[in-house]
């Protein structure tokens, strides 16, 4: 409990009446007899006034609050949360509340004020967004309760436990690419358009056309109805992706509002969203983090959401990448022919370590590379040069973009493909890869 702004004027008034009347006596200046006794007695009537109405304060019941929020949260994204204040007080009555908000979610309109009225509940709301991923637990809401004669303010700590989760937020961060994703199945999709060719499943039998190879036609099936017939073939749908996700120190950097390891995760989800919808399974497996976790492939819709619950609350910890671990990890629990989805950040201390694991895992998978590329090394690169320090940062980083291109050729020399892009960029690049060996047949 501490005094208001009107307990501490009061007090601020009759100290400069008995500061004033000091003063004057010091100087000898007559002043009214009864002034300093009524300046006392005003005193006097003060101190029994807030002893009083600080016991009224501290008798006064709580109010009781609701708040009412999503289960879930969107990271980056701004969401509503909704405060219920009901109250048994007999007369109106302004308050201040304060919602004990977690570390790692960014707020507005908070604190909050409310005129409450009797026998009328208030409601209230304020705004969140979520900076980080995971499970964030709401614990205490404090109230600031004035007393009825509002000489003091009460704060009050109300027990109201509530718990979110913050899950990536991949679907507004590509809402565009999958709109234009979505309308390119829809018309020209891969599910939509039998592929002629090998490598792809048998889609059905069909007369002759004009411009089909000759190894197309079903001989058995031209003799039994007396007239060409052809296989038409489809994309095949039965194919595996495994995410392999780097989760150490190699993805903590940072060129916007979300780090590269996040970038990362909402390219996955993305590309798991697009071969959801053809039909393939979808699984992870994670590396260099504090808590490994495996997802076997599934299909269907529900594996998004599998996904979803399994990468929230993920972390990106300094630890460094342990290819060879992760190679050993997946093939012991990956069996079948899968592509191998890499996403990481290629680093020169890394080289026979990750070349050595993509051996391995290219004699039983299809290996994708992905390696993510610092927004601030084409800043630096194409900064004017005026000081030495300007020279030394821009051969530095001409040297490093020279290394890092001569890890991928080593790759592209042993069969591995690799993507490199900027972190806002890799869902597209990956979904255009993936499309494009649909396209072609290639498992």
């Amino acid at each position: 409990m501490k005094p208001s702004r009107l307990l501490l004027a009061w007090l601020l008034v009759l100290l400069g009446v008995g500061v004033l009347l000091g003063a004057l006596r010091a100087l000898g200046i007559a002043a009214p007899e009864n002034l300093s006794a009524i300046s006392w007695a005003l005193l006097l009537a003060l101190l029994i006034l807030s002893v009083v109405d600080g016991i009224r304060l501290k008798r006064l019941p709580s109010p009781r609050v609701n708040r009412e929020m999503p289960g879930s949260l969107a990271l980056g994204r701004w969401s509503e949360v909704r405060l219920q204040v009901k109250h048994e007080f007999t007369q109106s009555i302004n308050l201040q509340l304060f919602d004990h908000v977690a570390h790692g979610l960014d707020f507005e309109h908070l604190p909050l004020s409310v005129e409450l009225q009797p026998g009328q509940h208030a409601q209230l709301g304020y705004r969140l967004r979520p900076l980080r991923r995971g499970h964030f637990a709401f614990d205490q809401c404090e109230v600031n309760l004035p007393s009825p004669l509002g000489l003091w303010s009460d704060k009050r700590l109300l027990n109201v436990a509530d718990s979110t989760r913050v899950y990536p937020d991949f679907a507004r961060l590509y809402g565009g690419e999958l709109l234009a994703v979505d309308n390119w199945l829809n018309q020209l999709g891969v599910r939509q358009r039998p592929r002629r060719g090998l490598g792809m499943e048998f889609h059905q039998l069909r007369e002759y056309r004009e411009g089909d190879s000759l190894r197309q036609i079903d001989w058995k099936a031209t003799a039994r109805q007396r007239t060409p017939i052809t296989r038409e073939y489809q994309d095949e749908r039965d194919q595996q992706i495994v995410f392999l996700l780097d989760c150490g120190r190699n993805l903590r950097s940072q060129d916007d509002e979300l780090a590269h390891f996040d970038h990362a995760l909402n390219a996955c989800l993305l590309l798991s969203y697009v071969a959801l919808r053809q039909g393939d399974a979808v699984g992870l497996c994670t590396f260099a983090s504090d808590r490994p976790y495996f997802l076997a492939p599934a299909k269907g819709n529900g594996q998004l959401n599998a996904l979803l619950n399994g990468v929230y609350d993920l972390r990106n910890p300094q630890r460094p990448a342990d290819y060879q671990a992760a190679a050993n990890q997946l093939l012991a629990r990956q069996k079948r022919r899968a592509l191998v989805v890499l996403v990481t950040n290629l680093r020169d201390e890394d080289d026979e370590d990750l070349l050595s694991a993509v051996q391995r895992l290219s004699r039983q998978h299809r290996v994708l590379v992905t390696s993510l590329h610092e927004a601030v090394l084409d800043e630096l690169r194409q900064t004017p040069v005026q000081t030495l320090a300007d020279a030394l940062a821009y051969c530095g980083t001409v040297e490093y973009l020279n290394s890092r291109a001569d890890r991928h050729e080593r790759l592209k020399a042993l069969g591995v493909p690799v993507l490199e892009a900027r972190p806002d960029e890799l869902g597209a690049g990956l979904v255009t890869r993936y499309l494009n060996w649909k396209k072609a047949g290639v498992s």
